[in-house]
């Protein structure tokens, strides 16, 4: 059973085709600069150069196409889709139908900058791919174990239920696969484990996972709000937005792609999105580069001490996504200074631990709190999502047990 799984952001389309009876990578790739000029395919298979091929992609449709050739030889059995926001409807994934993609676009606008470009790419994958079954895959769905004290916001009742503002999380798929990750490293269920995952990347969040289960994250009704981010802005006083527009007399589309765009890492620095950019040029002597990099450690440190507070226990902190897994300097810069919460790490295993290919303990011989560096694999999510739907197994995460759960998983090893 070979299962293609499709990530459509707004200009880029990311892929991976998995075969589930040999447990490998067939190929795996990216269309990127969608409606942009310029547009092009990068195609990776064990064993072969990376195949490079320019193709203009002024859509999601096209850019299919690219992909659908390059696969023409694997006979693809399902499509998961990657779908930001399912709102409060979906709380696991499911195959996607009339009904269910008319409820995706539904909530669309709570995600105007993800759900539609998802939706593009299920709309065009169904054309392409018309006689295969086709399954969401919800950022959201992790999160919906969240109680009512977590979720909801104190701002007037009626806007949750005629609008659905509440806190809704993302990187789900992530947080799944790490969370059941660390349980396995800590040799306990995940019914007995809570942990703090770390997600830092581009987009950052933070989530208290209490016996297994999200109960408190950091994004919210839309991934803007949080931790500092690339071009995010975080947490902030909802009053700046006000006070803003008195100001310079923005319009909302105005403050919406300033908040989302030109913020977080880039707004401090006013030129640096990436991390590794930023240290180089903080290492070098720039004020606001030294700044945003205090700035997010800050940040992050935190929400280990408010999620610690709310977890009462914690079993491990675990980082993962880009920075998380790469960036030593960063996890050394939250994690210093954390003993009164029992968590030490060991500054040789930290400065060592920069992969994408295994886990490791960065933890200190008498923490209390273990720390783990897990590369995240949500593609792996997604694929076993849509076997076990397409078998007749599927149940909701709360109650799904994953292959890689297992204590004999090796396919990234801890070192």
């Amino acid at each position: 059973m070979k299962i293609l799984a499709l990530n459509c952001g707004s200009s880029s389309i990311k892929y991976k085709v998995f075969n589930w009876g040999t447990k490998e990578t067939l190929g795996s790739g990216s269309v990127e600069r969608i409606g942009i000029t310029g547009s092009f395919i990068r195609h990776e298979k064990q064993g072969c150069d990376p195949h490079i091929q320019n193709h203009e992609c002024p859509n999601h449709g096209e850019a299919l196409k690219l992909i659908a050739e390059l696969l023409q030889d694997e006979k693809i059995s399902a499509i998961g889709h990657r779908v930001v926001h399912g709102g409060e409807k979906f709380k696991s994934s499911v195959k996607i139908d009339a009904e269910v993609l008319a409820a995706i676009k539904a909530v669309q606008d709570l995600a105007p900058l993800h759900n539609p470009p998802n939706i593009a790419g299920i709309e065009a994958a169904q054309i392409l791919f018309p006689d295969v079954p086709h399954i969401a895959v919800f950022d959201t769905a992790f999160h919906q174990t969240m109680p009512e004290n977590a979720y909801l916001y104190a701002v007037p009742y009626e806007w949750y239920g005629m609008y659905g503002v509440r806190r809704y999380g993302f990187h789900g798929t992530s947080h799944l696969y790490v969370s059941r990750r660390a349980s396995v490293l800590l040799g306990k269920k995940p019914s007995e484990t809570n942990l703090i995952t770390m997600h830092i990347g581009n987009g950052v969040s933070i989530t208290a996972v209490k016996n297994g289960e999200s109960v408190d994250t950091s994004m919210g009704l839309t991934p803007l709000e949080g931790a500092v981010m690339g071009t995010r802005c975080g947490d902030i006083d909802p009053a700046i937005i006000l006070f803003m527009i008195e100001k310079e007399g923005f319009y909302a589309e105005q403050i919406d792609s300033i908040l989302n765009k030109k913020s977080g890492l880039i707004g401090i620095t006013g030129k640096y999105m990436d991390r590794r950019d930023i240290e180089k040029a903080a290492s070098e002597g720039d004020k606001r580069c030294q700044l945003a990099f205090e700035i997010e450690a800050y940040r992050l440190k935190k929400y280990i001490g408010s999620y610690s507070a709310s977890l009462g226990h914690v079993d491990a902190i675990v980082f993962t996504a880009g920075a998380g897994e790469l960036n030593w300097q960063l996890r050394e810069k939250v994690l210093t200074n954390l003993d009164n919460l029992g968590i030490k790490f060991d500054r040789i295993k930290n400065q060592n631990a920069m992969s994408k290919d295994k886990e490791t303990d960065i933890s200190a011989d008498d923490s209390k709190v273990k720390i783990f560096v897990v590369p995240t694999d949500e593609e792996m999510v997604f694929i076993e999502d849509v076997v076990a739907i397409l078998e007749g197994r599927y149940e909701t995460h709360t109650k799904f047990t994953y292959s890689f759960e297992a204590s004999n998983y090796s396919r990234r090893k801890i070192s």
